[in-house]
């Protein structure tokens, strides 16, 4: 039996009539066209799905649609204002956060979540806040940067660039490491 669900996506109200088992990932991409969030596992382990509800990051493959009603949704599409990318967009845009994008919008909306939160994070709450976020083209130094630079962005100080974002060559590859 269908039901009647009232979904505040990025400032828009929309009324749909969905299935109780539809996931909140479905109906954004089906239904309303936002396909910034991506289907990965549909496990909730990847993150490449993630959205905001009610200004937290939620798996929207394992949200169902029914619970998200008359709720604040926000996806990577809504991040931007105005015609201005997010801080946090800007600064992955700048420091090549982005290999093959799949991830990319769920990095964001985590990004911005954990920043929302936590204005100055650690190292340590940067690096648990993208625990749940995969990417499989980058080492996530680019990502880090990007952090790093959003961070600095919105407290008014000008992004740097590190040398594994400046380098022409390519990316810096990770330091060896043996074990004796």
């Amino acid at each position: 039996m269908k039901q009647l669900v009232q979904l505040s996506v990025n400032g828009q109200t929309h009324d749909l009539v969905v299935r109780p088992e539809r996931t909140l990932l479905d109906v954004l991409r089906e239904d309303l066209g936002l396909t910034g969030s991506k289907r990965g596992c549909d496990l909730g382990a990847c993150g490449a799905c993630a959205v905001l509800l009610d200004g937290r990051p939620v798996s929207s493959c394992l949200t169902l649609a029914v619970e998200a009603s008359g709720r604040e949704i926000v996806t990577v599409e809504g991040l931007a204002r105005g015609g201005a990318l997010h801080p946090v967009q800007e600064a992955f845009v700048e420091h090549g956060a982005v290999q093959c994008g799949f991830c990319t919008p769920g990095m964001l909306i985590t990004v911005t979540a954990l920043l929302d939160e936590h204005p100055e994070p650690g190292e340590a709450e940067i690096l648990e806040a993208l625990s749940g976020n995969l990417c499989r083209c980058t080492g996530y130094v680019k990502i880090l940067d990007a952090v790093r630079a959003a961070i600095r962005r919105l407290h008014g100080a000008a992004p740097r660039l590190s040398q594994a974002t400046t380098d022409r060559t390519g990316p810096a590859a990770p330091a060896a490491t043996t074990r004796a």
